[in-house]
């Protein structure tokens, strides 16, 4: 009785979590200005019955009874981890006073709007206000859950458990001394920037219609293995994806560029390998918490592995390229298929962290990992984020972001005070790399099949080893089982020395 009530009641907040979901969905896609204050409220209210549900003395008094006689039950070894995640997440939320919730939630509903009209008109004072309020909201959060050493931490344990500023400092610091020599390395290949470059203005001078390019980015997508019957695509200001009924409803968008190619092809493919995943995950697990990532971390490292590992490997584009070609000759039927694999890998700082290159990528996750820290940690005011921002980047890439719309305000995730959000990137792009190793050393002629337009084999493979595990296992436990190892920075390391140093002719000291 104790567990049908755990089902029960899991299954209803998670219909309230994804009547959400939908809401956010239409809310980025098709929603009118003016439906804004309207949203905001639908919102509030489904965030409200949603935290009653979680916080619950019924489902609380039903997972303690289990924790306290599991030994003596027979439940399976799923329905004891659903119990364990479930006590965590009570645990969690009945920390955080339901008015507390509401008005995080009211706030953030509103940010999204506000964030959007900042970022059309480049006005960051538009975003100030909210933006200094979530902030507000976010530190009085910290304090109700409590940290052991830093603020930041209840932050970060929201998208990767356990993760600690402790954990992140380190990491990101060994890693910038590995990617400096590097990109200083690369910069310095005068003569292979500006043939890239001159590759990019030949492909830039057309116009590329964006019906045409949906149409492309839809064929990579079933390609890859994207089920159209389980899923939909559309456009949003910022690329995202959400489920709004377990792996048999997922949703994705994209964004265009008019004169670059690039832009659909890479959020097609990153945005797909996440919803790749959440129609991998299992299906017989569907209203509960096992049918669902771990981590963010390891859901960033399905993208970041489709959208860099296979997507800008000279293998994808042996293949894809004739067919892009084919699609789009006006601006591309003087190009050869090498070249456009090196012009879709120049290494050049860049102002945009989606548009960035896997060298300078991470740096743009440090920018926004130390400022939001600061944040929290009342270290930086929020009036002086856009010159804290600025500074930063000329700091780490050499480059001063001429608007607030090409700095502070192109990020979507402060709009709702997602703080804490941004490592999980970083940590996706080395769980992708130790991923892709292995399925090497596990899938016989891997590349050839790449190079043959054969992708199946590598999303099969996923979905055995990584998308059916769902939450039965903790991201580290996972990567040990699927690769043997603990999570280890030096296989993105090496990947991007053999990559980068074959294509612009260096060598690692």
């Amino acid at each position: 009785q104790a567990l049908e009530t755990v089902k029960t009641l899991m299954a209803d907040y998670l219909y309230f979590s994804q009547a959400g979901a939908l809401a956010h969905w239409d809310m980025a896609t098709q929603m009118p200005d003016k439906g804004s204050d309207q949203r905001s409220n639908q919102l509030v209210v489904l965030k409200k019955y949603s935290h009653q549900i979680l916080t619950s003395s019924e489902l609380a008094d039903a997972v303690a009874y289990l924790r306290e006689s599991a030994p003596d039950t027979s439940l399976s070894s799923d329905d004891n981890r659903v119990v364990e995640l479930l006590h965590r997440d009570i645990t969690k939320a009945s920390k955080l006073p339901a008015a507390f919730v509401e008005k995080f939630q009211s706030v953030g509903a509103r940010g999204y709007h506000v964030w959007t009209k900042a970022r059309e008109t480049n006005d960051f004072s538009l975003f100030q206000p909210v933006l200094q309020e979530l902030v507000d909201l976010s530190r009085e959060r910290s304090e109700i859950l409590g940290y052991e050493c830093d603020p930041y931490d209840s932050h970060l344990d929201d998208y990767e458990h356990g993760l600690t500023v402790a954990d992140v400092d380190p990491l990101f610091a060994d890693l910038k001394a590995d990617l400096v020599p590097l990109l200083q390395a690369i910069q310095q290949q005068q003569s292979v920037h500006q043939a890239q470059q001159k590759t990019f203005e030949a492909m830039a001078a057309h116009q590329y219609d964006e019906s045409e390019q949906l149409a492309f980015c839809n064929t990579l997508l079933t390609d890859m293995g994207f089920d159209f019957e389980r899923g939909v695509v559309a456009k949003s200001v910022h690329p995202f994806t959400t489920e709004l009924g377990g792996s048999q409803d997922v949703r994705l968008t994209v964004r265009f560029k008019p004169n670059d190619l690039t832009e659909g092809i890479s959020t097609a493919l990153h945005e797909g390998g996440h919803a790749v995943y959440e129609q991998g995950l299992p299906e017989d697990c569907i209203g509960t918490f096992l049918a669902s990532a771990p981590s963010l971390g390891i859901h960033e490292s399905q993208s970041r592995l489709w959208e860099n590992n296979v997507g800008k490997s000279r293998a994808y584009w042996t293949h894809y390229f004739s067919k892009l070609q084919a699609a789009f000759s006006s601006g591309l039927s003087g190009l050869e298929g090498d070249a456009f694999y090196r012009m879709i890998n120049q290494v050049k700082p860049g102002f945009i962290r989606v548009e960035s290159d896997e060298v300078t990528y991470n740096l743009h996750i440090m920018v926004r990992y130390e400022l939001e820290k600061e944040l929290i940690n009342g270290r930086l005011a929020v009036k002086d984020l856009p010159d804290a921002w600025n500074a930063r980047y000329e700091e780490y890439l050499g480059i001063t972001p001429p608007t607030d719309t090409l700095g502070c305000l192109q990020d979507v995730h402060w709009s709702d005070g997602s703080f804490g959000y941004f490592p999980t990137y970083t940590l996706g792009n080395l769980y992708a790399a130790q991923y892709f190793n292995t399925a090497h050393q596990q899938i016989t002629g891997l590349q050839d099949k790449i190079a043959q337009g054969q992708l199946l084999p590598l999303k099969q493979w996923l979905n055995e080893q990584i998308h059916q595990l769902g939450h039965r296992y903790e991201s580290g436990e996972i990567c040990q089982r699927v690769t043997g190892e603990p999570l280890k920075a030096q296989y993105f390391v090496d990947y991007l020395w053999t990559k980068y140093g074959d294509i612009y002719g260096i060598q690692r000291a």
